[in-house]
């Protein structure tokens, strides 16, 4: 079983559900046992999809929603309440009646806060509970799509598609939500989150269409071919080959070294959103050392001050001092394995995409065009998790023009 804690800083028992590492980033945020946390995991989630029931981890599915929404009884005083993430803050900001929203919200927040809070107090919510808003009334249409009649709901970037046959449920609801995370304690500050959501002790209502985000019934409706497997279990190989190529202190450093690791990601993440695979690893680690001067170098060239320039130029020659020729061999190294882990997690993605119950598409300036869910979320037995998202596919619908979001009227 791959413990994650060494890469999240702490369980996720431990902590709030505000962030979760993309899985190949393991390998520059969590040292040599994140990286050999992702190899496992990926492995994992291999024999989970090959049929096997000793599975170390779950897995749920990001479902692309908004506004986030918390709910459930607050432990001072008993009382039921909705809230936005603002419910960490040092000063809890939670809602307690239509008035509490009125006071601190506005136009369409206001009034999926105040549906949630009128619709969600009927379910019976003992601890506190963290979800998305996939729908209020207002928000279903019925469109046909390729020729079918669908019942839709646009919150975010993806369109979720119900066939019109089938779509009493969301029809009869005032809000749709899916839930991913529960949480207990005795204060918000203090509590514990969880992604084990057992949404089956709730009550029921019709006007309430809900989800747990756990994805179901794996076994034996989303088994990976001969073909897929050998392809998984060459690049998991790669791998676990390149690993044992990696100088551990390297790996160590780029984890460590806040100002290393902010530049590699901020880095890739524009090649993430530019479209660009790293398909050479030395070059783009040249590419990496030479954008990280320009960056400096903008930054000294804002500054008005002599010594302010200095100054600046000293953490610039300070970071590149890292880049040695032996850091450089091994920061290509650990660019080719993210790689193959990136690879082996995107069969994995489309193989957990087959047996999605609910159809998701974007809705670009031509029409509709299928689209995968947002990802997965991989959960070991002690509750700590990492993300499962096509990038490329995600960045692409996220930041292109020609996908119409849900908000853009």
């Amino acid at each position: 079983m791959y413990n994650f804690s060494t890469f999240l800083g702490s369980s996720l028992n431990e902590a709030k559900n505000t962030h979760m590492t993309h899985i190949e980033d393991l390998v520059l945020d969590g040292g040599v046992n994140g990286t050999r946390d992702a190899i496992n995991a990926l492995r994992s989630l291999r024999d989970m999809l090959g049929g096997s029931s000793d599975s170390s981890h779950s897995v749920t599915v990001k479902w692309d929603g908004a506004p986030a929404v918390f709910a459930g009884i607050d432990p001072s005083d008993g009382e039921f309440f909705v809230a936005k993430k603002g419910i960490f803050n040092k000063n809890p900001k939670v809602y307690k009646s239509h008035s509490d929203i009125d006071a601190d919200t506005s136009g369409d927040l206001a009034t999926k806060l105040k549906i949630a809070y009128t619709e969600l107090k009927k379910l019976g919510i003992s601890n506190v509970m963290q979800g998305d808003i996939m729908f209020t009334k207002g928000d279903l249409k019925k469109e046909k799509i390729e020729g079918q009649s669908y019942i839709t709901f646009h919150p975010n970037t993806i369109v979720y598609a119900v066939p019109f046959d089938q779509a009493d449920e969301l029809l009869n609801a005032k809000i749709g939500v899916v839930w991913h995370t529960k949480y207990e304690g005795s204060s918000f500050e203090d509590m514990s989150a969880s992604f084990n959501v057992d949404i089956t002790g709730l009550r029921k209502s019709k006007s309430v269409w809900m989800r747990s985000a756990d994805l179901e019934d794996l076994s034996g409706t989303a088994t990976l071919t001969a073909d897929e497997t050998t392809l998984v279990n060459s690049h998991l190989s790669n791998a676990g080959k390149i690993f044992r190529k990696i100088s551990a202190s390297t790996l160590k450093d780029v984890a460590g070294n806040s100002e290393i690791n902010l530049l590699i990601n901020t880095f890739n993440n524009t090649k993430v959103r530019s479209q660009e695979r790293i398909t050479n690893p030395k070059k783009h680690t040249s590419e990496l050392i030479d954008w990280i001067t320009a960056r400096y170098q903008g930054q000294i060239d804002k500054l008005k001050s002599v010594k302010g320039k200095e100054r600046k130029g000293l953490a610039r020659d300070e970071t590149l001092k890292f880049f040695s020729s032996t850091n450089k061999n091994n920061l290509s190294l650990m660019f080719e394995l993210q790689n193959h882990l990136v690879d082996a997690k995107e069969i994995l993605i489309n193989k957990m995409n087959e047996v999605s119950s609910i159809s998701t598409f974007v809705r670009t300036t031509s029409g509709f065009k299928v689209s995968g869910t947002e990802g997965y979320v991989a959960i070991n037995r002690d509750g700590n998790a990492v993300k499962l998202v096509n990038r490329m596919e995600f960045s692409a619908n996220n930041f292109s023009k020609n996908i119409i979001k849900g908000w853009e009227k």
